[in-house]
């Protein structure tokens, strides 16, 4: 069966067995495994990438600053600028194949990083906010790598390909704010302000990143999903076939966005006012990134167990969970004093662990009911959604907190959550 010449503009289709035949279901299950050992490791890379905006970006913008009320500004520029950049990446990975999207973004993301040093060394604010919207491009695309490895997998393992490129960023994620204070020493050793210390690892962890997909993840993955879709002979294997398939393929759409999208605004509120809160209660940066650390540890070190579940027992009863689990994660972090260490982590862990169910079970609604041959672009636009939605998120913490307290922030986040409940619920009733 002859591989057919329409697809994707820049194909990487140098592989003689891709541009003589369709490969065995053996070679498919081999690229799989590939696939998912390179995305998983530049995943360990932009982990470490993602977590110095997270961990220090408030405090920086609140010394540049001088005040808490645009303290979660950074955040939210951060999530505002991975919304452009998850539509980026989700096109050039439609044109252009996951390669090139995914070490675009990488790259991107570490000139980011970059421009956020000179900026704290300059004590430039238009630079940094302009930095900032850049570095977003790497957490942008630390999410959609998530999809590259779905490419090859069939429905019953999807979740679990999901889940396991995420188990990997754990190790980045969870060392780059626990480097906190190391970076901070190293950067003041070299002139630079110590909260900019985080983000010299970012620079580097992206930048990695992106040179491990770009010179390892060859084949590309949904080049050729595309080219097995594109020569599919049977009626039922053709994709959205008929109306009613069409109508449940776009709910699928909008319930999987739905959920990604509530359990961001709740997890990225809350996460951004969590250092301002500790530092507000006489925490030094060493305590905040033991919390940021467990809490970017929870977001990602259950995915394998998550993306088992998912597969099991179902997408609806996951993000069900997540519900209840975010809404624990609100009470806690609102009842819990701001001196106790403890409960403060427990609360930040059950908000990863909360936006850990909401993704995986979403992003698992998103791969069923897309077709290879439109997935990357619609995966691309609902991560500009999320995105946005983190950036609402991010920039109304800071107000809300200003205007009220941290335990009234989290305590909305909590009953927020419960959304997801009746969203997962009510197309079912409908069918």
């Amino acid at each position: 069966m002859l591989l057919p010449k329409q697809g994707i503009k820049g194909e990487d289709v140098s592989s003689a067995w891709l541009q003589s035949s369709i490969p065995s279901t053996e070679t498919l299950n081999m690229l799989y495994r590939r696939t998912l050992l390179v995305v998983s490791i530049s995943q360990i890379f932009g982990g470490a990438g993602l977590a110095a905006g997270v961990t220090v970006g408030a405090l920086l913008a609140q010394q540049m600053l001088g005040t808490d009320t645009f303290a979660g500004l950074p955040s939210a520029l951060l999530t505002l600028g991975s919304a452009g950049a998850a539509l980026l990446v989700g096109r050039l990975s439609q044109r252009l194949g996951r390669r090139t999207g995914l070490t675009t973004g990488f790259m991107l993301g570490g000139l980011g990083a970059l421009g956020v040093i000179i900026a704290a060394v300059l004590h430039s604010v238009v630079l940094l906010f302009l930095s900032l919207l850049v570095y977003g491009a790497g957490s942008a695309t630390n999410l959609q790598a998530r999809y590259a490895g779905t490419d090859l997998a069939n429905r019953k393992q999807r979740a679990t390909a999901i889940s396991m490129t995420m188990v990997f960023t754990t190790f980045g994620a969870v060392a780059g704010p626990n480097l906190v204070n190391v970076m901070g020493n190293f950067a003041l050793s070299i002139g630079v302000p110590p909260l900019a210390g985080p983000f010299i690892l970012a620079a580097a962890a992206y930048i990695l990143a992106g040179v491990v997909l770009f010179l390892l993840l060859r084949p590309d993955p949904l080049v050729i999903a595309r080219t097995i879709e594109a020569t599919k002979q049977e009626p039922g294997d053709q994709g959205h076939g008929g109306t009613a398939e069409h109508k449940e393929n776009k709910r699928g759409i909008i319930v999987g966005a739905a959920i990604m999208v509530v359990t961001q605004i709740v997890m990225v509120a809350v996460m951004t006012m969590t250092p301002v809160h500790m530092n507000h209660h006489g925490h030094g940066l060493g305590a905040v990134g033991l919390v940021i650390g467990f809490h970017i540890g929870a977001m990602y070190l259950p995915s394998l167990v998550t993306g088992i579940l998912v597969d099991k027992l179902g997408r609806t009863a996951m993000a069900i969970a997540s519900g209840i689990t975010l809404l624990l994660a609100g009470l806690l972090a609102a009842l819990a004093p701001g001196d106790s260490m403890v409960l403060l982590t427990a609360a930040l862990s059950l908000l990863g662990l909360g936006w850990n169910l909401g993704l995986i079970s979403g992003t698992a609604l998103i791969v069923d009911s897309t077709e290879a041959s439109t997935r990357a672009k619609t995966q691309g636009t609902v991560d500009v959604l999320i995105a946005l939605s983190g950036a609402a998120g991010g920039a109304l913490s800071g107000m809300i907190v200003a205007g009220s307290s941290f335990p009234t922030l989290s305590f909305a986040g909590g009953i927020l959550s419960l959304v997801l409940i009746p969203l997962v619920i009510w197309p079912r009733l409908r069918t």
